[in-house]
């Protein structure tokens, strides 16, 4: 079992930065395949960035050069560093984990963090 908690959401302005992260618990973090979606109302869950064990990353297109995924394998954490915040970017902000990379870039990890808001105001 992993339990994921993730934290640092809040309200940002337009143009804003931000970072959320995950503190990891439970099955050896640092072999995990970690991942960060996010969801706005009435849309569907969408895959934000992944991070393997061993560093390799992965971003929806749409966010490239805006947001950063990295890992701290000492501390269980997986960070999401967002920058140039847009009101689109409003949403609930979830940490996920798996073993396997491609399970989480489809969107179907097995563990799940409750999510974080993210408020962006124009």
């Amino acid at each position: 079992q992993v339990r994921l908690v993730e934290s640092g959401g809040g309200l940002v302005q337009a143009g804003g930065s931000l970072r959320v992260s995950c503190t990891a618990s439970g099955r050896t973090f640092s072999s995990n395949v970690m991942g960060w979606f996010r969801q706005s109302p009435g849309n569907k869950r969408e895959l934000v960035a992944a991070i393997s064990a061993g560093g390799d990353t992965y971003y929806a297109d749409s966010l490239k050069g805006r947001f950063t995924i990295s890992r701290d394998n000492a501390k269980n954490t997986v960070h999401l560093q967002m920058n140039s915040l847009t009101p689109d970017d409003t949403a609930v902000y979830f940490c996920a984990a798996d073993s396997d990379f491609r399970t989480v870039v489809t969107g179907e990890p097995n563990y799940w963090g409750q999510g974080t808001q993210v408020t962006v105001s124009s």
